[in-house]
């Protein structure tokens, strides 16, 4: 933690593996049973955990990550009792969203117990809870006997951490720990969502699509920022991920959308506007929007471009594993401005995807 007077605390690096995983497991547990913050991986994204039934502990989650007062945090558990601990009132619907989706990337939001911290859950009346597909975590939350708030693992508001190198870049001196435990298997923050609601409400998408989700429970409502809906409810509570911007990198996104062609059509017009003006530019791009614009980058001054390929336009679980890396590469270029590829298909993971890159993003175009 960084105190106030400006002094760092020691941040010890774990390479986690096979042979030491028992060894680092007991120790860097300790430091959450006495209060401290480690940072881990889950198969989603780097979290940052803290004992989430501790107000001392969660207040330095908050004061690491720089991340505003009163923004809710959810809550990774070990097991169903886990869930009857921190939460109450849970309606049928979201055990049989436990019993089909984990451990793995949904997040549900329940009425929580008064044993969960109102600085846990950011004063409201209910707590996301999780159950991660992932050893280390599910094996730190045994071993610390605790639930862990564990929001992603990076300074608030900034593109979240894919891997242990991100988390050393913005949180060494801020934090007690770092378990490095390789790149996260799928590279965005788990869906969200909220059973308080009737009928729920996806707050936030990710691997477990409002598809998935109607196949085990019927209707459920898109409510994340930008949805395709455009039916955004009113919430009057905002819940996890609902409260403050997300993703943003410091330099400018400018995000194109829409189909193929047409996106990179539009994207080579903008190019030349900011050719025109001397801007440097990074280029987040699908493999067929890199060829489709091959012919004009070819001819054009290549020190003015950084260009990162994210995947297939099919295949948006590809780029959904490389994006925050390529916009925190990006961004330590000194460039004007990020353009990023907006045709990636929205089956899968492709609607998650295409959410962060509107979060990310400043400017919205629609080829």
């Amino acid at each position: 933690m960084q105190a106030e007077n400006g002094n760092k605390v020691k941040t010890l690096v774990f390479r986690v593996s096979e042979e030491n995983f028992d060894s680092v497991l007991e120790r860097v547990s300790a430091i959450i049973k006495h209060g401290g913050t480690v940072a881990f991986p889950t198969e989603t994204v780097y979290g940052l955990g803290a004992d989430g039934l501790n107000p001392e502990a969660v207040l330095k989650i908050f004061e690491a990550k720089k991340r505003p007062p009163g923004n809710p945090l959810s809550l990774l558990v070990h097991s169903r009792e886990d869930v009857e601990r921190v939460s109450r009132n849970i309606p049928q619907n979201a055990f049989r969203l436990m019993d089909t989706f984990w451990p793995g990337p949904l997040t549900i939001v329940l009425e929580k117990n008064d044993i969960v911290p109102d600085i846990t859950s950011g004063g409201l009346k209910s707590i996301g809870v999780r159950m991660p597909d992932h050893r280390v975590p599910l094996e730190l939350i045994k071993k610390a006997g605790t639930p862990l708030a564990a929001p992603s693992a990076n300074l608030s508001g900034k593109p979240s951490p894919s891997l242990a190198s991100h988390v050393i870049s913005d949180l060494t001196g801020r934090i007690d720990a770092i378990l490095d435990g390789g790149e996260a298997s799928i590279g965005l923050e788990s869906t969200v969502i909220d059973m308080t609601a009737k009928p729920p409400i996806v707050l936030r998408p990710g691997a477990v699509s409002l598809e998935d989700l109607e196949s085990v429970i019927g209707k459920v409502r898109s409510g994340y920022k930008n949805s395709e809906a455009g039916n955004e409810p009113d919430l009057s509570e905002k819940k996890a991920g609902q409260k403050y911007g997300h993703y943003i990198p410091d330099t400018k996104v400018v995000l194109v959308e829409g189909e193929g062609k047409l996106v990179s059509e539009k994207l080579v017009k903008l190019l030349e506007s900011y050719r025109s003006e001397g801007q440097k530019v990074g280029l987040l791009l699908s493999d067929e929007t890199s060829k489709e614009t091959a012919t004009f980058l070819a001819l054009q001054n290549l020190d003015l471009y950084e260009c990162l390929l994210l995947g297939p336009r099919e295949e948006p679980e590809v780029a959904a594993r490389k994006l925050f890396e390529g916009l925190r590469k990006l961004d330590r270029k000194g460039l004007d401005v990020i353009v990023a590829d907006g045709s990636f298909s929205r089956f899968g993971l492709g609607e998650a995807l295409i959410n962060r890159l509107r979060e990310a993003s400043s400017i919205k175009i629609v080829a």
